[in-house]
C-alpha cells in the first residue's frame, strides 16, 4: 500500500486544503515540520520523519490560471519523488515539469479539454510519465468539457481510459480536509472495472483503518495530508500497511 505525502502550493507556500474552497486555504503547519507552509521542510518531514518516498504536488496557481510555482516544485523535486499537477493540458506543459524534475506528470479532468488532449499528452511523453486524476466534487467529475463534466466517475474513467495510462488518481474534492472519509465501494467498483489500472484514492483519509479499507478495496495507494499532520497516522501506523 503505497501512502503518497500531499504537498498543495499556493503563492510560494504549502496550504490546507479542505473541501476543495481554494480560496480559504491558509499556510499549514506539521507536526512533521513544515511550519508556515514552508514547503521544502513539509518534504523532508515527508521523508525523514514518515519515511515516505513520493509526494503528491499541486500547484494551485496553475491549475486555476493565476501563475505557478515552477521553483518551489523544482525544491521539492530535490527531495523526494514528485508527481505534480499543475493543471497540464498539452505536451510542453508537461515537458517542462519533468524537466524541472517531477517524476510524473498528473493531467486533472479539472482542467483536461478532452481525451484528444489526453491522446496528444500519452503520444508526446515517455513511457509512464504521465498520471491521470480523476477529479471529482460530490462524486462528480469536474471538467471542461460538456461530454465529461457531471459524470460519475465510473462513466468518465470508461471514456478517458487507453493503453498508455498505468496509474490513475480517485479524488473528491468536497472530501479533501473535511474527516468524511472516502468512498470506498467507488473505489472498488472502480478496481473491479479497470485492473490493470493503479488507483490512488485522495480526499478523506482519516486514519489507518481507512488505508486499510482502501488496501481491501483494491487501491494500490493513497494520497494523506491532514491525517498525517496532525500525527493520527505516523511512523507505526505506516508500518502496518
Amino acid at each position: 500500500m503505497r501512502v503518497v505525502g500531499v504537498i498543495d502550493l499556493k503563492s510560494g507556500a504549502a496550504v490546507h486544503a479542505v473541501r476543495g474552497e481554494r480560496e480559504r486555504y491558509r499556510p499549514v503547519s506539521s507536526a512533521i515540520g513544515g511550519a508556515d507552509g514552508d514547503a521544502p521542510a513539509l518534504a523532508r518531514g515527508f521523508r525523514d520523519a514518515l519515511g515516505l518516498e513520493e509526494i503528491y504536488v499541486a500547484d494551485l496557481d496553475a491549475i486555476v490560471g493565476r501563475g505557478e510555482n515552477s521553483t518551489t516544485v523544482a525544491a521539492l523535486a530535490a527531495e523526494a519523488r514528485v508527481m505534480v499537477d499543475a493543471g497540464v493540458s498539452a505536451p510542453a506543459q508537461a515537458q517542462a515539469l519533468l524537466e524541472l524534475g517531477a517524476h510524473r506528470v498528473i493531467v486533472g479532468t479539472e482542467t483536461l479539454p478532452g481525451p484528444d488532449a489526453l491522446d496528444r499528452l500519452l503520444a508526446d511523453l515517455p513511457d509512464g510519465a504521465l498520471i491521470l486524476s480523476v477529479d471529482l466534487r460530490e462524486g462528480r467529475v469536474l471538467s471542461p468539457d460538456p461530454r465529461l463534466a457531471g459524470l460519475p466517475a465510473l462513466d468518465a474513467l470508461a471514456r478517458l481510459h487507453r493503453g498508455g495510462l498505468r496509474e490513475a488518481i480517485v479524488l473528491d474534492l468536497a472530501r479533501v480536509g473535511s474527516g468524511a472519509g472516502l468512498d470506498v465501494e467507488l473505489i472498488a467498483q472502480l478496481h473491479a472495472a479497470f485492473g490493470d489500472l493503479e488507483l490512488l484514492a485522495g480526499g478523506g483519509v482519516r486514519d489507518v483503518e481507512d488505508l486499510r479499507a482502501l488496501r481491501d478495496a483494491g487501491a494500490a495507494g493513497a494520497l494523506v495530508a491532514t491525517a498525517l499532520h496532525n500525527g493520527v497516522i505516523g511512523p507505526h501506523e505506516l508500518r502496518s500497511v
